[in-house]
Formats: C-alpha cells, sequence, structure tokens
C-alpha cells in the first residue's frame, strides 16, 4: 500500500510542475501587459485616427464633428480624418466602426440614434452593447422643429391648430427612419393628437432643401444642422424639444411652451470599438474633454445648438444602457419599423 501512494505522488509531480510553469507563465504575460499597456498609450497615437461620422455631409452630426475635427487633431498630434459612412439611421457606419481593429485608431462620433437602432432594426449584424465601448459624451444637442416658410403658422399651437384642421395634409421629414428626428415627429405625433406623414431622408443635409422648397412643410433635425438656416430665413423654427429653451438659439421656444411637459432630448457622443484598451480609451477621453473646455469651441458648439458636456466613460456607457431600454419601450409601444 505504501509502494502505491509513493508510485501516485510519483506520477502527480510532473502535472504540479507543469501547472506551476503554466501559472508563472501567465503571470509573467499579466505582468508585462500591464507593462506594455501604458507604453502603448504613451506612444498612441502615431498614425491619423480616422473618425467615422455615421450620417451624411450636413447633417448635425458631420457639422460637429468638422467643427471638433481640428482641435482635437491639434490635442493628440495626429490629424482626425473624418470618414462620412451613412444609412439605415446611422446603422451603416456604426458597424463598420464595430468591425473596425481595436486599436484606437478608429472612432465613431455619432447621434443617439446608437440606442434607438437596435430596437428599431431588431437584427443587425453587430451589438450597441458589446461591440463598443463609451469614450464620452459630446453634447447633448436637442431636436428643432423647422417649417417652411410657405407654411402658415409661427408657433407649436398654429401648428397644432393647423395640422387638426388639415387632417393628413402635413409632412414631416426627417434624417431617416428611427433617427431622433423622426422618433420626436412620432412623439409629437402622439402627445398633440395629430396626423402626420412621415418623409425619411439619408441625413439632414439633404432633407433642408426640401423644406425650404415647401416640397415637405416641416422637420424635425438636429439645431447644428438647421439653426443658420432659420437665422438667414429660409426656414422657420416653431420650437425645440427640450424642455427648457436651448442657449444655442435662446430665441426659439421650447416646444413644450406650447405643449405641456414635451420633451425628446438627444446627444453627440464618442465611442471605439470593443476591445480597445483601456489606455487608449483614456488618452481620447482626455484629449475630447480638453478640446470640449476650449471656450471659442464651446461658443461654436452652443451657437449650433450643441450644449458640450464631456463626461466620463463610465457615466456615458450607463447613459446608452438606459437609453437601449427606454427606446426598446417606445417602439414596440409605437410599432416603428423601418420602411
Amino acid at each position: 500500500m505504501p509502494g502505491n501512494l509513493c508510485a501516485a505522488t510519483a506520477t502527480r509531480r510532473p502535472s504540479m510542475s507543469l501547472s506551476l510553469s503554466g501559472l508563472l507563465a501567465t503571470a509573467v504575460l499579466v505582468a508585462t501587459a500591464a507593462l506594455t499597456a501604458p507604453a502603448a498609450a504613451q506612444s498612441y497615437p502615431s498614425k491619423p485616427v480616422r473618425m467615422i461620422v455615421n450620417f451624411p455631409p450636413g447633417g448635425g452630426t458631420d457639422v460637429t464633428a468638422r467643427l471638433m475635427h481640428p482641435w482635437l487633431s491639434k490635442e493628440l498630434g495626429q490629424q482626425v480624418l473624418i470618414d462620412n459612412r451613412s444609412g439605415a439611421g446611422g446603422a451603416v457606419g456604426a458597424e463598420i466602426a464595430a468591425r473596425a481593429a481595436p486599436d484606437g485608431y478608429t472612432v465613431l462620433w455619432t447621434l443617439s440614434s446608437h440606442t434607438i437602432n437596435p430596437s428599431l432594426y431588431g437584427k443587425l449584424s453587430f451589438d450597441t452593447a458589446r461591440d463598443f465601448v463609451a469614450i464620452t459624451l459630446g453634447a447633448n444637442a436637442p431636436q428643432i422643429v423647422v417649417s417652411s416658410p410657405t407654411l402658415p403658422v409661427k408657433d407649436i399651437k398654429e401648428l397644432i391648430a393647423y395640422a387638426k384642421a388639415n387632417p393628413g395634409k402635413l409632412s414631416y421629414a426627417s434624417p431617416g427612419v428611427g433617427s431622433p428626428g423622426h422618433l420626436a415627429g412620432e412623439l409629437f405625433k402622439q402627445r398633440a393628437g395629430i396626423d402626420m406623414l412621415h418623409v425619411p431622408y439619408k441625413g439632414a443635409g439633404p432633407a433642408i432643401p426640401d423644406v425650404m422648397s415647401g416640397n415637405v412643410q416641416l422637420m424635425f433635425a438636429t439645431m447644428s444642422s438647421s439653426m443658420s438656416h432659420v437665422r438667414s430665413g429660409r426656414i422657420r423654427a416653431l420650437g425645440v424639444t427640450s424642455l427648457k429653451r436651448s442657449a444655442g438659439g435662446p430665441e426659439v421656444p421650447a416646444i413644450a411652451e406650447g405643449l405641456a411637459g414635451f420633451e425628446m432630448p438627444s446627444w453627440f457622443g464618442l465611442l471605439a470599438p470593443a476591445g480597445t484598451p483601456r489606455p487608449i480609451i483614456d488618452r481620447l477621453h482626455q484629449a475630447m474633454t480638453r478640446v470640449l473646455a476650449i471656450p471659442e469651441l464651446r461658443e461654436h458648439l452652443v451657437a449650433q445648438g450643441a450644449d458640450p458636456i464631456g463626461n466620463t466613460p463610465e457615466q456615458f456607457a450607463e447613459q446608452i444602457r438606459e437609453e437601449l431600454k427606454l427606446w426598446a419601450q417606445f417602439i414596440k409601444q409605437t410599432g416603428i419599423r423601418p420602411e
């Protein structure tokens, strides 16, 4: 019996030795990774950074990206290259970003449609929650409802009265099916008890000229894509979707002033592909928050109806999780589907 025990012990010793060797090897790898991660962050970026904007030129997402990118290029010490990839309410560009190498050289500047699309499209080729890591909420940006100058209304109360007196005769544009502008329009219809035809476009850029010409009477869009046209008199502002007036257009009333309690907030934010090393996320976050604190840039963003924020990755990630739940409920309730 003792001999058997000794033999058993002898056969176990090599496996114990291998196990210890494996543990030591793992420890070395972990230690090496811990040492090299800060080094990688210190050398990042060593080449231009591609910023995917998942809406076309001329829309609010594009306008705010182009306002920021010279400052961000300077802060990072490398050129930030804007790459417009529009389609499917932002899902096309988001998919490209999700599939990019998680090395910090591809980031996504997107609109709050990012949290809408999973419930709208159902089966995306990427997972909004798992395939991205949050960097920062760049700015809150309420939607604005604007009208053609030919539409005989000057405020929200007059718009609601006109819509009720002319059922089915109003149409409104949005930057795309499932975009914040689309959801704002549907929420407005629901709350006001009116009927309007939704006309989706591939971004605000191509939609605004049709509102100017009167081909479409109304539009729900970002302030950054609309305010310059409002101030030139080519379109008329009727209200913003925040509870209070925006600093970017204090002359424009809140929709809530004519329709009590109405609110539909939206935002612009920066994300990276999941798996991007935390030191690189921290470097991008640091650069973005420094840029968003520059007074001159803040003034430009506010003038476009975008209120600069710059919160932590954790705060932005939590907001995304909560909005995914919120829009899932709203889309189920309204039955909105891609056309």
